[in-house]
């Protein structure tokens, strides 16, 4: 797969590089992971498991 995909890879770098080089991209992931921080801190339940649903069985 690594020398069969490496198009694919270098494309994919390039992709993310270029948004996370991006100040207004890399702001907002900021934004984004300071809330879920602060959501776990006052709850103690990661993002994760609160998104969740309940089994219909219940």
């Amino acid at each position: 797969m690594v020398v069969k995909c490496r198009d694919e890879n270098a494309a994919l770098k390039e992709c993310l590089t270029k948004h996370f080089k991006d100040p207004v991209f890399y702001e907002e992931c900021k934004q984004e992971y300071l809330k879920e921080r602060e959501e776990y801190r006052r709850t103690g339940i990661p993002a994760r498991k609160r998104e969740q649903k309940l089994p219909d069985s219940m």
